[in-house]
C-alpha cells in the first residue's frame, strides 16, 4: 500500500533531514512517494538520494511562492491516488515502522461501520524533538507515550475576525474524537485528496480552520491516536535560523505582499463560515456547524465559546467512546 507525503518546504535546511528519516525508519521504505515543493534558493540535489525514483519534486525560488496552501496545493496536483496521504512539515523526525504504525491505526478506526470511521484523519501537534548535531543529522525525540489532542487557545479566540489559534492538549485515552486539525501532520485516505482538495487562496491564517471545516461537514472523521510516530522541531526549541514567507527582506520584492495574502485567507475563512462559497471549496453537507457547536464548544458563525471546557481542554472529547460517532 503506497504513502503519498506531502512536504511544502520554505528555506529549510532540515528538508533532506526530514526526508531520510521518513525513508529510513519506514518498515516499508519502497511504498513511500515524497510529493515536495522546495521554496529555496539552493535546490536540493535529488541524485544523492538513492530512492530519488519515488519524488516528485518541484523547485521554486522563494520570491514566486505564494504561502504554504498555494505550495500544498501545487503538490496535490501530483497527487496519482496513492493508498494514503501525510502531510507534514519539512522539520520533522520519524520513529522506527511509523509508516505500519499509522496504517494499523487507520484500519482499526475504519473498522467501524459509520461513514466519519470509513473516512478517518489522524492528527495532532507532535511531539517535539531537539536538534543535537544538524550536519551528522543526529537528533533527541521525546518519546513520552501519551495521546496527543487539539483544542482552542483560550487567549486567542476569534483574534481576526473568525480566525483563531489552536494549542496541542492531552487527552486520557489511546484514541479519541476530535474537532481540529494540525496542518503539519496529517495521516488519512486518498479520499481526503479527493474529497477536500487544498484551497490556494489561504495564506497562513486559516488554513487548519478552513481545511476541518471542509472536511468535518462532508463527515470525515478527526481522530487523535497514542504516540504518533512523528516529532516536529518547534521553533522555541531550536536555534536553527530559517526565513519564514513572511520575512520583510523576503517579501519585499514580490507584487502582492503577504500582509494581503493574510488579508484575503481571513476573508475567505469569514465567507466560507458563512456559507457563501459553494463547490469543493465550500463546506459539505451531511454534517452542519451546528454539529461542529456540538463537539467543539464553539458558535464559529456567531464567534462565541459556549463551552470552555469542551473549547479549551481535551476532557469532553476523551469522555467520548471513539468507536461510536457523537452525533
Amino acid at each position: 500500500m503506497k504513502i503519498f507525503i506531502s512536504i511544502a518546504s520554505y528555506q529549510d535546511p532540515l528538508l533532506e533531514a526530514t526526508i531520510n528519516s521518513a525513508y529510513i525508519n519506514a518498515e516499508h521504505p519502497q511504498n513511500l512517494i515524497f510529493g515536495i515543493c522546495d521554496q529555496s534558493s539552493n535546490p536540493l540535489n535529488i541524485d544523492s538520494f538513492k530512492f530519488s525514483n519515488q519524488f516528485r519534486y518541484e523547485h521554486v525560488e522563494p520570491i514566486y511562492s505564494e504561502g504554504p496552501c498555494w505550495a500544498r496545493a501545487r503538490i496535490q496536483e501530483t497527487f496519482n491516488n496513492e493508498d494514503f496521504y501525510l502531510q507534514i512539515d519539512s522539520h520533522m523526525q520519524f520513529e522506527k515502522n511509523w509508516d505500519t504504525y499509522l496504517i494499523k491505526y487507520i484500519e482499526k478506526i475504519r473498522s467501524v461501520d459509520s461513514e466519519m470511521h470509513q473516512n478517518p484523519i489522524i492528527t495532532c501537534y507532535p511531539r517535539a524533538f531537539k536538534v543535537l548535531d544538524i550536519k551528522k543529522q543526529k537528533f533527541q525525540l521525546n518519546t513520552e507515550s501519551r495521546t496527543d489532542a487539539i483544542s482552542y487557545r483560550k487567549d486567542s479566540m476569534f483574534i481576526k475576525n473568525n480566525f483563531s489559534r489552536q494549542i496541542g492538549s492531552i487527552a486520557s485515552e489511546k484514541i479519541t474524537h476530535g474537532y481540529l486539525i494540525a496542518a503539519g501532520c496529517i495521516f488519512t485516505t486518498k479520499d481526503f485528496v479527493n474529497s477536500v482538495p487544498y484551497d490556494p487562496d489561504f495564506y497562513f491564517y486559516g488554513e487548519e480552520i478552513s481545511l476541518m471545516l471542509r472536511s468535518f461537514t462532508r463527515n470525515f472523521g478527526i481522530f487523535h491516536i497514542e504516540s504518533l510516530p512523528i516529532f516536529h522541531l518547534y521553533a522555541e526549541l531550536s536555534n536553527i535560523k530559517r526565513k519564514l514567507h513572511w520575512n520583510e527582506e523576503e517579501d519585499s520584492n514580490r507584487d502582492t505582499k503577504w500582509y494581503q495574502r493574510e488579508e484575503k485567507s481571513i476573508n475567505k475563512l469569514n465567507a466560507l463560515i458563512n456559507g457563501d462559497i459553494e463547490g469543493m471549496f465550500g463546506l459539505g453537507e451531511k454534517k452542519s456547524l451546528y454539529d461542529y457547536k456540538y463537539i467543539s464548544g464553539v458558535d464559529l458563525k456567531n464567534k462565541v465559546v459556549i463551552d470552555e471546557e469542551k473549547a479549551f481542554t481535551a476532557k469532553f472529547i476523551s469522555s467520548l467512546d471513539w468507536s461510536k460517532s457523537p452525533f
